[in-house]
């Protein structure tokens, strides 16, 4: 629910009722009545909310349960987490069907396995070789620049 987000969101930037409230011109209180779940921002208030905390309105307003793990914040703008898979014995994992929707994933696409310290990314094949392109692209063109 949003109250929920606006607490999480506000407590994972730092920001204390009142700077949020000065942010976007309303008083400390208004946006404790906000956070309680007593009223609730108008579409303005959501949108100018979800530009401080680099989500989207629709992010804002909608709490997604994570299995075993409970309420999360949203997402940043422009990145979805999309809930736990499991991995069986085989080492095989099912991608989410929002996530094979919006990618057009199907059997026979092929992904990149990338990760660090923290964890691993799927990537699709095509975008990861586009980019790989790109960066290259951009290296040679400072080499060849004096």
């Amino acid at each position: 629910m949003l109250k929920d987000n606006l607490v999480m969101l506000r407590n994972l930037h730092g920001f204390s009722q009142e700077t949020i409230a000065e942010k976007i011109g309303i008083s400390r209180q208004a946006y404790a009545k906000w956070e309680s779940g007593a009223t609730i921002p108008d579409i303005e208030k959501c949108g100018l909310l979800a530009e401080i905390y680099g989500t989207t309105i629709d992010s804002l307003i909608r709490t997604k349960p994570m299995e075993g793990i409970g309420a999360i914040p949203p997402a940043p703008k422009g990145k979805n987490i999309w809930g736990s898979v499991a991995i069986n014995e085989r080492g095989q994992i099912v991608i989410p069907k929002g996530v094979r929707d919006l990618f057009g994933l199907t059997g026979g696409h092929r992904l990149i396995v990338l990760s660090d310290e923290q964890g691993i990314a799927l990537i699709p094949d095509k975008a990861f070789m586009a980019n790989m392109k790109r960066a290259m692209e951009m290296m040679n063109k400072k080499i060849d620049e004096p």
